[in-house]
């Protein structure tokens, strides 16, 4: 499917699944090469260390051409902007979000080079609310802008629910965030369908409601479900739609994407067939 792409929300999970991570669940054992192999079977993948100053400050450019060239020609990374810029300097133009930003898409570049960068995502701290518009806005006024650069907006506040930001976005191209999220987030606004922009972006959390670990939560197709009529609707007003399964505790996101793409009416080959349901199988 032309502008279609659905991965997961990172890929570098080395440990075994009862430590959260993918080997022997996906990864065949501890050796394998992650990103190589994961990008076998999807055709994106989102890089959420980047949003961790302890990561991003030991990333180089040298790491993002490694992950180019580790990946097939259509491959695309969609990078979270680092804590910095959102949680730290809280898009405030005042206090050097735009310096950090531009640091970032520096260090980024050979993803562009490449042709393998997918969207640039801000995600906004829960405590980034409306009353912040006038940061936001006048952050993204002042956004570098670039051909083939996307940039999308993922709102952590249930007060962002109105009809202002929604415009806001669309006056810059911007794709505002939709997502699946446990109902006690007060998120559910965000999981109605929002095109501002002539790309999209959903993101899968989980629905996990014990501690603070949403993403350890494995999706029925009953819950999936909806998800799928959603998608028509958006690809009939975006020309690119990127979707991220985060619930990737222990292999889970791997599961839900490749059953979200038959969902969709994507045809699966016999090997994501074989690894479907061997995850299966392990889980239960």
């Amino acid at each position: 499917m032309d502008g279609f792409l659905i991965g997961c929300s990172g890929w570098n999970y080395a440990d075994t699944p009862d430590k959260g991570g993918w080997t022997d669940v996906f990864y065949p054992n501890k050796e394998t090469r992650r990103l190589r192999y994961y990008s076998q079977f999807f055709n994106t993948a989102e890089m959420d260390s980047s949003f961790y100053e302890k990561f991003y400050s030991q990333m180089t450019k040298g790491t993002f051409i490694g992950m180019s060239r580790a990946t097939p020609e259509k491959f695309q990374f969609s990078i979270k902007v680092p804590e910095t810029v959102t949680h730290v300097k809280r898009m405030d133009v005042k206090k050097g979000a735009i310096t950090s930003l531009e640091e970032f898409l520096d260090k980024i570049s050979p993803l562009r080079t490449a042709n393998k960068l997918g969207a640039i995502l801000f995600q906004l701290p829960p405590s980034f609310t409306v009353n912040d518009f006038k940061n936001i806005e006048q952050f993204l006024d002042k956004l570098p802008t670039a051909d083939g650069v996307d940039y999308a907006v993922e709102f952590r506040h249930p007060s962002w629910g109105t009809e202002g930001p929604w415009e806001m976005l669309k006056h810059y191209n911007i794709s505002a965030v939709m997502t699946d999220s446990p109902a006690q987030e007060n998120l559910q606004f965000l999981s109605e369908v929002i095109v501002t922009a002539d790309h999209s972006f959903i993101r899968f959390h989980g629905r996990n409601t014990k501690g603070h670990y949403w993403y350890n939560y494995l999706y029925s197709e009953q819950e999936l479900k909806p998800w799928v009529e959603k998608v028509e609707q958006i690809r009939k007003q975006t020309k690119i739609l990127r979707i991220y399964f985060n619930n990737h505790y222990g292999g889970k996101a791997v599961i839900n994407a490749i059953q979200f793409k038959e969902m969709i009416g994507m045809s699966l080959s016999k090997e994501e067939r074989r690894v479907f349901e061997h995850a299966q199988t392990y889980i239960a």
